[in-house]
């Protein structure tokens, strides 16, 4: 229950920011320069079907522990309330620019970097694959009156056999298991350009998962979300550009050496092309099922063909990648 409290007159009008296609994201200040901001996310329509609030909650302390997240200051029933990072959030732009993406390839380290408590985690990859496509199948499947999946969407049987073929495939590549953000699309990144650093928000997906998926869901989000363009897709020369200072950088924090072989970066990249499809795939199916929940003005049905449209075509080349014996 919240009581209503009456704003003082400078208060200025509360801004709604329009990018976010989960929640609802509100700014409320004073200062024109945004300077005293605080954050109020409330939670799009049926999101905890998508979502373990709870989860997301610890994440957030942990990584704000870390110094990888701002300060939370409350939770209520359908939202959270939490510092404003001043500076910018990237586009398709920024992310391609060697200066910005090797600060973005850092932090995904620095996040990487954080322990597990001594537990040895497992991946929430395929638990969270199979609950969405439990849920394609109940919420959307066929009815005694109603139509199956959309047209142009792979049927059912199509679908389970891919997450089989993927279950199967990419869990034998060895990728090691690590705090991931499992959203990293580029309205995600702050780049504030006086301090010349960046920080990710939007925990919701936030997890222990495969290190090349978290990298790949990255790289597939190079294409934007609202003008999606996979031309846009990061080349082999810059992907290895990125991945030398990912590697740098987690292998300091980990190991406390940064030097990094030819054959570790080709192994990555190799990882990271392959769960870049388990990427297209999951959110293919979260747009089948916020396309039926969502009141946020988003084409989510034709978002999901795209990703499916993606997967397939890329399927065939990403499987003939070998990492290097």
């Amino acid at each position: 229950r919240v009581t209503r409290v009456s704003p003082p007159p400078s208060l200025s009008p509360p801004q709604l920011f329009t990018d976010g296609i989960t929640n609802k994201l509100v700014a409320c200040y004073t200062d024109e320069a945004m300077a005293d901001a605080v954050l109020v996310r409330v939670y799009g329509r049926r999101t905890e079907l998508l979502v373990d609030r709870e989860t997301e909650l610890r994440n957030f302390q942990v990584l704000r522990a870390h110094g990888c997240a701002p300060d939370l200051y409350c939770a209520f029933q359908n939202g959270l309330c939490y510092q404003f990072l001043p500076g910018i959030a990237l586009g398709p732009d920024h992310v391609r620019d060697p200066r910005i993406f090797r600060l973005v390839a850092r932090e995904m380290a620095r996040v990487h970097a954080i322990h597990a408590n001594g537990s040895l985690p497992r991946p929430i990859l395929w638990q969270k694959l199979h609950r969405y496509l439990s849920l394609v199948k109940t919420e959307l499947g066929p009815k005694v009156s109603e139509p199956s999946l959309p047209q142009d969407v792979p049927s059912l049987e199509a679908l389970e056999q891919e997450l089989a073929w993927m279950e199967g495939t990419l869990s034998r590549l060895g990728s090691p298991v690590v705090l991931c953000h499992n959203d990293l699309l580029c309205k995600n990144i702050i780049y504030d350009g006086t301090r010349e650093h960046v920080r990710f928000i939007d925990y919701e997906y936030t997890g222990y998962n495969y290190q090349a998926f978290d990298i790949g869901n990255h790289f597939n989000e190079f294409a934007g979300v609202k003008e999606v363009d996979y031309s846009l897709y990061p080349s082999k020369e810059t992907q290895l550009q990125w991945l030398r200072s990912y590697l740098q950088a987690y292998k300091e924090l980990t190991q406390g050496r940064p030097g990094v072989s030819q054959e570790e970066l080709e192994t990555l990249y190799v990882q990271v092309n392959k769960f870049a499809l388990a990427s297209h795939f999951l959110w293919a199916c979260w747009g089948l099922i916020q396309d039926k929940y969502s009141t946020i003005d988003f084409n989510f049905l034709r978002y999901a063909k795209l990703r499916f449209k993606q997967y397939f075509k890329m399927k065939p080349e990403v499987a003939a990648l070998q990492v290097p014996k």
